[in-house]
């Protein structure tokens, strides 16, 4: 069950960053709730939001790029999974490598139709 629901968080992730709206959709709740310290100090509510920043790959501008999760932890509370770790996105640029780590917990229900975020906090990882 563990390596399926950090399988399922993978796909999660790989939407998000190779700007795949419909993946991001199958993977995410349409009441997701969102803190993302880096575009507001306010939660986001919804899917609307980000769709529109997943469909512009704002995380990686199209460029090749490497998702690592360091200090990995999952939590599973029969159908509620909570998934925390330092996540270190590596983004090939025209200078160079850039780096950005940043802490995130993800939380996961299990639905009839299967696994789907609800709920995401991130704070800087310094």
């Amino acid at each position: 069950m563990e390596e399926a629901l950090w399988a399922f968080l993978e796909r999660h992730l790989k939407s998000i960053y190779d700007g795949d709206p419909e993946g991001y959709k199958a993977t995410t709740h349409e009441e997701l709730s969102l803190y993302e310290w880096f575009v507001t100090p306010h939660r986001l509510d919804g899917l609307p939001f980000h769709l529109f920043m997943t469909e512009r790959q704002w995380a990686t501008r199209g460029r090749p790029y490497r998702v690592d999760l360091l200090e990995r932890r999952l939590q599973l509370y029969g159908d509620v999974a909570i998934f925390s770790y330092t996540l270190l996105l590596t983004v090939e640029e025209e200078g160079g490598l850039r780096h950005t780590a940043v802490n995130e917990s993800r939380v996961a229900v299990r639905f009839p139709e299967g696994w789907k975020v609800v709920h995401v906090h991130k704070s800087p990882a310094q």
